[in-house]
């Protein structure tokens, strides 16, 4: 099994897959944000003659 050597490496694969997680949920909370306005502009210009 594992021994006590391996713990930072486990440590660390473990950092990588929260900040992986993070990366990826600021993409996506940035591409929300940015699609949203792009819906209120393109409502707005249908609105306008």
């Amino acid at each position: 099994m594992a021994e006590v050597d391996d713990a930072p490496g486990i440590i660390l694969i473990g950092m990588v897959i929260i900040f992986g997680c993070m990366v990826v949920a600021v993409f996506a909370s940035i591409l929300q944000k940015l699609l949203k306005n792009a819906i209120d502009i393109k409502s707005e210009n249908d609105l306008t003659i």
